[in-house]
């Protein structure tokens, strides 16, 4: 039997791939749709062994929110031209998505998660591997959940972040809220607050700092006490709510929380970028 445009269109609809691979599946398959699909599957796992040494280092970043939960996605591909397709964004919105229903806890219960036709996260991730002929992977999956959450994609989708706050959602304003949101995305604090901040960070940057004042040549009994004062200064700097706030620098991130409520704070934040920093 023939293969005709209306099969070809058919199965491209259904599988994503290009007419000439559709039309070579139909014709391996006999017309049989079923192992049609199978054959495109089975080339995507082909290519994506071949592929697995590459590097996935462009890609698409979402976030969402879904009531107290949030969440961002990261797929990953080889080039910039595969990540701005609508397909490929489509797909990372599809996993997006199921991701703020089942609220998987790991990156690899996400990628096991059925997607709404049956198949998993991976399955389809691999589907688009035969379909391009570039490595992909769901790179990074980040969540929180709290009382309330905002999200902010960067245009581009190279840059996402979520943020948690401790009162109900009703409660934060959906300006502020985006407004630190963007400030996460803007300023990439360490943590919320200083006494968050990992130990191996505040040893580095203490040392750092000790090193720079004996090239300075500054006494060594007051070395330590530099190091302090430098170690205060990165607090400010890179803790979120000691930020300046990037729209009104006379106002740290907590004091413009503070003139909304007195009891509003950030609870916690995520932030994922495939941007070089």
């Amino acid at each position: 039997m023939a293969v005709t445009m209306a099969d070809i269109s058919h199965l491209r609809k259904m599988s994503g791939a290009g007419m000439m691979d559709c039309k070579n599946a139909l014709q391996e398959a006999d017309n049989d749709f079923d192992k049609a699909m199978e054959i495109i599957r089975k080339k995507g796992q082909a290519v994506a062994a071949k592929r697995s040494d590459r590097e996935a280092s462009e890609g698409c970043v979402l976030a969402g929110t879904n009531g107290e939960f949030a969440a961002i996605v990261a797929l990953k591909c080889e080039t910039d031209f595969v990540a701005k397709g609508e397909q490929f964004i489509a797909l990372t919105r599809e996993i997006l998505d199921v991701a703020l229903i089942e609220r998987p806890a790991t990156i690899e219960e996400l990628k096991a998660t059925p997607l709404p036709d049956g198949r998993t996260v991976q399955d389809h991730v691999t589907d688009r591997i035969g379909v391009t002929g570039e490595k992909m992977e769901v790179g990074y999956y980040e969540f929180l959940a709290t009382p309330a959450t905002v999200q902010y994609i960067h245009p581009g989708n190279k840059l996402a972040t979520i943020v948690g706050f401790n009162l109900p959602q009703n409660y934060v304003d959906n300006q502020v809220a985006r407004d630190v949101a963007m400030q996460v995305a803007a300023m990439n604090p360490v943590a919320v607050r200083p006494e968050e901040v990992p130990q191996k960070a505040i040893d580095t940057e203490l040392e750092i700092a000790r090193d720079k004042a004996r090239e300075q040549g500054k006494p060594e009994n007051l070395i330590d006490r530099i190091a302090e004062g430098a170690l205060t200064k990165f607090y400010k700097d890179s803790t979120l709510l000691n930020q300046e706030f990037v729209k009104d620098p006379k106002l740290t991130i907590d004091q413009y929380l503070r003139k909304q409520d007195p009891e509003l704070t950030v609870i916690g934040f995520k932030r994922v970028t495939l941007n070089m920093e």
